[in-house]
């Protein structure tokens, strides 16, 4: 166990007088400010949850309640988060931390909470009926263990999973080495990746879905509603991933840079059986943690390569109509419905546009296929898709805007003469 004197230099002193059920609007440094052991972890649209030292203890509060939670604008459920959100804030320590966990149960149902990943007494790993009684409504629980490894691992109900784990209770922990080596990032983000299957016109997940997930999200957030990554050039960028979804994993690809995958949820990979690439599987379950160098300014898309999974409240039962000429059908039908519109005949990329123009109408608390104006065009992308932004000069952290591209550096329209001179027919 840690001395009181180390503990302290550990400790997040600037948060000792901080609520221990309250959750900041944006991620809290968890360390005293000017203390360059590590580098606090970014977890955009969450938060970290703050802690107490308690005689060299670290001690945090996790509630468990319902939440309204917004995915993206036009998208709320009533889910069940941790203090107040969802996913549940970030728990950040330090390898070799004594850590005091209370979890109370605000649901209607009764929970438990498992530390997965983290290698801990028996009697601490959550496993409702196995390791423990299950936490009752109105009941408060308390856990106790000293983290022994660092990385990234989560935090998940473990008592009727299948249910509260669809309705959103889960998070992330990072713990950071006690004695790091080699260089520490400039830049430590961290993403929960999650499924959903939401109905258009609903207000609740269901849990009893199987296989046909329709929104995916970054920290439960869906694009448009999720937060850039903004860096500067040249600062080294660590990115953690951790996937609890229900069924899938995760191919996230970056976009203008190469990585290498650095650790699991088992521990730090070996620098030489590391290799170059730039999408990293993410399984379900597990945790990757991916680092580079932001060498190459612009706005770069970060995003899940399951092509279904970066479209929101996909319809995937809707009818193949690629190909076909909805002309004479669109006249026949609009003596029935003023607004029709056969969607689909050019594939589904356009379909967002039209929802957020009017020309279509949707039911309540839905954003099927919306995505976002770009600086040049619609983005036709949604749900497990952000952006890095890096940019040579930055004020602050703040989000800088769209990339300014140089002269010369865009692809763009063909003229007659590029055509002549490089001898394409286009016709």
């Amino acid at each position: 166990m840690l001395s009181r004197r180390e503990a302290l230099l550990y400790s997040g002193g600037a948060m000792l007088g901080a609520s221990l059920a309250g959750a900041p609007a944006r991620t809290a440094p968890a360390q005293p400010p000017g203390d360059t052991r590590y580098r606090p972890v970014v977890t955009p649209n969450g938060a970290t949850l703050p802690y107490r030292l308690v005689d060299g203890v670290k001690v945090y509060h996790l509630i468990a309640e319902e939440v309204e939670h917004e995915f993206a604008s036009g998208l709320k459920a009533c889910c069940w988060g941790y203090n107040g959100r969802v996913h549940g804030p970030t728990i950040e320590a330090v390898e070799g931390d004594r850590v005091r966990v209370y979890v109370t149960n605000r649901l209607a149902a009764p929970t438990t909470v498992h530390w997965h990943g983290v290698v801990l007494p028996n009697g601490m790993d959550g496993v409702g009926g196995l390791n423990q009684a299950a936490i009752q409504p109105g009941e408060t629980f308390r856990y106790e263990w000293t983290f022994r490894q660092n990385g990234t691992f989560m935090y998940h109900s473990h008592h009727d999973e299948m249910t509260q784990m669809a309705m959103g209770l889960m998070g992330l922990i990072v713990v950071h080495p006690r004695r790091p080596t080699g260089r520490r990032p400039d830049r430590d983000f961290a993403f929960m990746l999650s499924q959903w299957s939401i109905r258009p016109g609903t207000s609740r997940p269901n849990p009893n879905e199987m296989s046909d997930f329709n929104v995916l999200t970054f920290n439960g957030r869906c694009f448009p509603g999720t937060e850039p990554m903004v860096v500067k050039t040249g600062e080294r960028v660590r990115i953690r991933l951790g996937n609890l979804s229900a069924m899938d994993h995760h191919p996230i690809h970056l976009h203008g840079h190469v990585f290498k995958t650095t650790e699991t949820d088992g521990g730090a990979i070996p620098e030489t059986a590391q290799w170059p690439e730039t999408t990293v599987l993410v399984p379900t379950g597990a945790t990757r943690t991916i680092e580079f160098t932001a060498d190459n300014p612009g706005d770069w898309a970060f995003h899940c390569h399951m092509t279904h999974h970066v479209m929101n409240q996909m319809g995937h039962d809707a009818p193949n109509m690629i190909g076909v000429d909805p002309g004479p059908l669109n006249k026949h039908m609009a003596s029935l419905l003023p607004r029709y519109m056969t969607m689909g005949a050019e594939g589904m990329g356009e379909m967002g546009r039209h929802l957020e123009m009017g020309h279509m109408a949707i039911p309540e608390n839905s954003i099927p296929m919306v995505g976002a104006d770009g600086p040049y065009d619609y983005i036709t992308m949604g749900g497990m898709f952000t952006i890095l932004k890096v940019r040579d000069a930055l004020t602050g952290d703040e989000d800088p805007g769209w990339y300014e591209l140089p002269e010369g550096t865009q692809a763009r329209r063909a003229g007659a003469h590029d055509l002549q001179r490089d001898g394409i027919d286009a016709s």
